[in-house]
């Protein structure tokens, strides 16, 4: 760390306490409410998810630590997957690679369950009265959200879903003949905006920090993504 901004304990102390006192969360909150009244968020949703590499030292927090914590999970979101030792971010992002909520889990969650955790957490606030926002006006997936559990919480939020079949679900639907129903609308046009996520990764990734976990706590990394999210919102912004 560099000698001016001091040692490197009391840098530290800093964010533990912006932390548990949520005022991360709530800078990041200001600065999406100002957006969107400024007409600079997209309310076209795209959803995915990245792994992040895991430190050795990432491992070793306290076993009652989940208890003493709110919103520690008891794994820490800390787990081993194909990538090794990770932890998964599961994050929606606007047409503008601005990141509007998330989430993280152990590496080895799968990605569809998180689909609705994703986006219940996304609670705008309007710049003068009214109830926060929290309603996309369209969500983009790739195949891996595609079940009817996920459709079915869209369709009821009446969000207009752009997710392609998985070739068994369109199989299995085709062999039931009439009773199978309709395919699933899908917007072709629609769906090649969905990559905005995997470059919103990309430049969240460009810290080092949310690239590799360091963080023995869940919660502590979870404000390292809110940082680097508040610095592309005040790089946009101002």
């Amino acid at each position: 760390m560099p000698d001016c901004y001091g040692p490197w304990w009391r840098v530290y102390a800093l964010f533990r306490t912006w932390q548990l006192s949520g005022i991360w969360s709530r800078i990041e909150a200001e600065l999406q409410s100002w957006a969107d009244g400024q007409g600079h968020l997209g309310w076209d949703i795209s959803v995915d998810s990245t792994t992040a590499r895991a430190h050795i030292h990432a491992a070793g927090a306290r076993r009652d630590s989940s208890e003493r914590l709110d919103g520690e999970p008891d794994n820490h979101a800390l787990g081993r997957s194909r990538g090794g030792f990770s932890t998964k971010i599961h994050l929606a992002c606007d047409q503008h690679l601005q990141a509007v909520s998330f989430t993280v889990t152990a590496g080895q969650a799968g990605d569809a369950p998180q689909l609705t955790e994703v986006l219940d957490r996304i609670q705008v606030a309007r710049p003068g009265p009214g109830r926060p926002r929290s309603r996309p006006n369209r969500v983009l997936a790739d195949k891996a959200y595609s079940s009817q559990a996920n459709r079915s919480y869209l369709r009821c939020r009446n969000i207009t879903t752009t997710i392609p079949v998985k070739k068994d679900q369109a199989a299995n639907r085709k062999a039931k003949g009439s009773a199978g129903g309709r395919p699933p609308t899908f917007d072709s046009e629609a769906y090649k905006g969905r990559n905005v996520v995997e470059r919103c990764f990309n430049a969240l990734k460009h810290n080092r920090a949310v690239a590799t976990r360091y963080d023995k706590l869940a919660v502590r990394f979870q404000a390292v993504v809110q940082i680097a999210n508040i610095d592309r919102w005040l790089k946009r912004l101002s």
